[in-house]
């Protein structure tokens, strides 16, 4: 059996653990969900494989 770990629910699985602990994080952790996964989306796909 394998076992694979995509980055996009990781890091979605951590923020909103985050944000139910700390609500006040909120702004926060979306502007940096969405600049991470912007940058990903323009750099990471091209030299990913």
């Amino acid at each position: 059996m394998n076992i694979t770990l995509s980055l996009a629910p990781l890091v979605s699985l951590i923020a909103g653990m985050l944000i139910l602990f700390v609500p006040r994080l909120l702004n926060y952790i979306v502007a940096a969900y969405l600049i991470i996964i912007g940058l990903l989306g323009l750099f990471g796909g091209i030299h990913m494989r």
